[in-house]
């Protein structure tokens, strides 16, 4: 099976991260991991201002400062992954490399905002979930 790890750094992500170690009927041998962060992007006028090189190095050391200890962490348990990044809206990013990538899944850790909370801001794990055509297991 292939699978599509959504990862942000948060303390979500870790619970995702070791829901998948502790289930080697999700993350065994014969399985393939595909760990993807994905970024917002800077607004225009700041990347104007700070410039286009400046923009992209943040970028770049956010997505290290987020994959590295996963990286780590996935070595540890001697589990082979595909790592990447992406600038853009999250939840398009999501799903889009699920399906670029032919994942069977995508796995991610959910903040578990209340009803209220994602009316208001919304929530990358409903959108994903209605984007994707495949299962979506949100771990809490």
């Amino acid at each position: 099976m292939k699978i599509l790890l959504a990862v942000d750094g948060s303390k979500f992500t870790k619970k995702a991260l070791a829901f998948l170690v502790t289930h080697e009927s999700l993350c065994g041998p014969d399985d393939e991991l595909v760990v993807l962060h994905v970024q917002a992007p800077v607004p225009p006028r700041v990347k104007t201002m700070m410039g286009a090189g400046t923009v992209a190095a943040y970028h770049r050391d956010e997505a290290n400062a987020v994959l590295d200890p996963i990286k780590t962490f996935l070595a540890k348990h001697k589990i082979d992954a595909k790592c990447s990044w992406k600038v853009g809206n999250i939840a398009n990013e999501i799903v889009a490399a699920a399906k670029e990538s032919k994942a069977h899944m995508v796995v991610m850790g959910t903040h578990g905002h209340n009803v209220l909370m994602r009316a208001v801001m919304g929530s990358v794990a409903q959108r994903v979930v209605a984007g994707c055509d495949v299962p979506v297991l949100l771990v809490k």
